[in-house]
């Protein structure tokens, strides 16, 4: 099968996040003037070590919302998110709180999830991630298509639950790394090997 995609695949649902995955999934927490929200985001990934920085992007928009969805309208007049890494034992509470809450709506009150500040920004982070980023905004750029935005952050902080480290590493074995694929299929991370980068 071959297409191009701007005349579309023909397909009932469009392949593309079936055909890049499995994508890490960032469980973003913000604050803004209407209050606390939680949503999570599968166009997300760390880009860079020193210094660290993460992507994040935010595609459609709510009709409650002038511009793209609750957390990007957060981010963008905060300049902060904190984002929560999801373990297996997260999925339902995760996949539910993609739901479309109204603005205004804490997910984290609706869901019961227990939270504690950031030390760096003004913003929650879960109780129970096995780690979190305290971000700060850098970029915002506007996608090409209607809704699609890009954001760009420096990671200043990160949280690591004390039970994932093992022997000096953070070890994802010990929380199973919920992963994004396409359609409305999600993975944990069950199987690790290691390979060290050959020498010439």
């Amino acid at each position: 099968m071959f297409y191009l995609t701007a005349d579309g695949s023909g397909l009932k649902i469009d392949p593309l996040s079936a055909i890049v995955s499995p994508r890490p999934i960032a469980w973003v927490s913000t604050r803004g003037v209407e209050g606390v929200n939680l949503a999570p985001y599968s166009f997300f990934n760390a880009v860079a070590y020193a210094p660290p920085q993460v992507i994040l992007a935010s595609v459609g928009s709510k009709p409650d919302r002038e511009t793209g969805k609750d957390s990007l309208s957060n981010i963008l007049e905060t300049g902060e998110f904190c984002v929560n890494i999801a373990g297996y034992d997260d999925r339902e509470a995760l996949n539910q709180s993609s739901a479309p809450y109204p603005r205004g709506v804490s997910e984290i009150a609706a869901l019961g999830l227990a939270t504690e500040p950031c030390r760096v920004i003004a913003c929650p982070r879960l109780a129970h991630a096995p780690a979190a980023l305290e971000c700060v905004l850098t970029q915002h750029i506007v996608l090409e298509g209607a809704g699609n935005h890009l954001v760009i952050a420096r990671v200043e902080a990160i949280h690591l639950r004390d039970d994932c480290l093992n022997e000096g590493r953070f070890d994802v074995t010990r929380y199973r790394p919920l992963t994004r694929l396409g359609y409305s299929d999600f993975a944990a991370i069950d199987s690790v090997f290691r390979m060290k980068r050959p020498a010439l």
